[in-house]
């Protein structure tokens, strides 16, 4: 008899975070789907814009084809950056259609086949931002949403064997913010002073923890949220 792979789908599992968490996903022995617009290095990679609805319906549908997802990571996200009087409603639609929506229409896709196995992991990527940060109207709004959406659902989910929880990164050293923030600029600088640690967090940080929550060791772990910051939640920081 063959043993088929648990599998694990992760939305903008390309690069940065998302690649550390669907290399997470493999090195435990889960079945990697990843959907991204770009091509991503995992055993399913499905290309889709995950702000497009129906884009997101036919990569959900691509993936189940497979078989059934038993953890999910809602990771895809964009921020945005722009102040309250400069923030354009465009803009809040769009964080909300890519950080929000996308992770409900995931999470109803795959739940039914949680539901018959009796077990599932959601893990929803929200943000430190969600606590509050200059220039993130759009993206703190939809990263908190997030945040509630967990707890809801940890709550609707419980009895099914299926736990629900979120993430909340602080500055992570990805290529994406390496590039904005070159090593020896003031900028960095700063925002490394301003985490108690004094470093930047890695992907690799991020997709430890993820790998925890997705593992059958957290049954009793539901409905929380995980600062994964270096302690700048702690207090208030000034970067």
């Amino acid at each position: 008899m063959t043993h088929t792979p648990e599998r694990l789908l992760v939305t903008g599992g390309a690069s940065g975070i998302g690649r550390s968490m669907a290399e997470e996903g493999a090195a435990l022995g889960w079945d990697v789907a990843v959907i991204d617009r770009d091509k991503a290095h995992a055993s399913q990679s499905v290309t889709a814009d995950l702000a497009d609805p129906d884009a997101t319906a036919s990569a959900l549908d691509e993936v189940l084809a497979r078989g059934p997802v038993t953890r999910l990571v809602n990771n895809v996200g964009a921020v945005f950056p722009n102040s309250l009087q400069e923030q354009t409603l465009a803009e809040v639609d769009a964080a909300y259609a890519l950080n929000l929506r996308c992770a409900i229409q995931c999470a109803q896709a795959v739940l039914p086949g949680m539901k018959e196995a009796g077990f599932g992991r959601i893990v929803n990527m929200s943000s430190r931002a969600a606590l509050g940060k200059e220039l993130r109207t759009a993206y703190a709004a939809s990263k908190a949403a997030l945040i509630g959406l967990t707890r809801v659902w940890a709550l609707e989910l419980g009895e099914f064997g299926i736990t629900v929880n979120a993430i909340g990164p602080g500055p992570i050293a990805t290529d994406l913010f390496t590039r904005a923030n070159p090593a020896d600029s003031p900028r960095t600088r700063a925002i490394v002073q301003s985490v108690p640690v004094r470093r930047l967090g890695t992907p690799d940080d991020i997709a430890h923890t993820a790998g925890y929550f997705l593992s059958d060791r957290a049954g009793f772990v539901t409905g929380q949220t995980l600062y994964v910051c270096g302690g700048m939640t702690v207090g208030v920081a000034p970067a």
